[in-house]
C-alpha cells in the first residue's frame, strides 16, 4: 500500500511539473526504495512516432517506448507503413530529436521487448510528449495494465482529437 500511495505522488509530481522529483541520475540506477524515480537523459535517435532512444549519464544507449499511447508503424520489419506512420515519427522528432528528457515510469519498467516503458517530458519545458502526440493526432491512446496512471488523461485527449478529426483521425480511413 505504501508503495502504491509513494508511486501516485511521484506521478502526480512528475505531472505538475517534476521540480520536486530528486531521482535524475544515470539510465538504469534508481534511487532505493523510489518507485517511479525520473531520468534525464538526451534522446539519440528517433525509432518511430511512439519508441525513442536515449543514453543517459553513463552513456549507455537504451530504447524507451512512451506509455499509453500508440502510433501508426513506419518501421517494423516485414510490415507496410501505415496510414499516418511517417507523419507521426516526424512529429515525434520534431519534438524530442536530440533533446533532454525526463522519463517517468509506471508500475511496469520494461516490456516484453526489453524496451523501457515512460511517461516522457521534455526537460527544458516539461511539454509531456506522449499526450501532446494524442492531443495532434498523432498518437491513439493505449491502456496496457498495470501501467494506467494517464490513461483517464489520454483517453479524454484521443476523444476530443478523434471528434475535431486531427491528425490520423481525418487522414486514415481505418481510425
Amino acid at each position: 500500500m505504501r508503495r502504491a500511495a509513494l508511486l501516485v505522488l511521484a506521478v502526480a509530481l512528475a505531472v505538475l511539473g517534476g521540480r520536486a522529483l530528486t531521482g535524475v541520475e544515470e539510465l538504469g540506477r534508481p534511487e532505493p526504495g523510489d518507485p517511479a524515480p525520473a531520468r534525464v537523459v538526451r534522446v539519440v535517435r528517433v525509432v518511430d512516432g511512439d519508441t525513442i532512444r536515449v543514453r543517459g549519464a553513463s552513456g549507455r544507449e537504451e530504447p524507451v517506448r512512451y506509455i499509453g499511447v500508440d502510433t501508426p508503424e513506419s518501421v517494423r520489419p516485414g510490415a507496410p507503413v501505415e496510414c499516418f506512420g511517417k507523419r507521426a515519427s516526424a512529429f515525434n522528432r520534431r519534438l524530442v530529436a536530440g533533446r533532454r528528457v525526463r522519463l517517468v515510469h509506471d508500475v511496469q519498467r520494461r516490456d516484453r521487448y526489453g524496451r523501457l516503458l515512460a511517461y516522457v517530458y521534455r526537460a527544458g519545458d516539461g511539454l509531456f510528449v506522449n499526450a501532446e502526440l494524442v492531443r495532434r493526432g498523432y498518437a491513439r491512446p493505449l491502456t496496457i495494465a498495470p501501467s494506467v496512471a494517464h490513461a483517464d488523461d489520454l483517453e479524454r485527449l484521443g476523444a476530443a482529437a478523434r471528434q475535431a478529426g486531427r491528425g490520423l483521425w481525418s487522414a486514415c480511413r481505418e481510425s
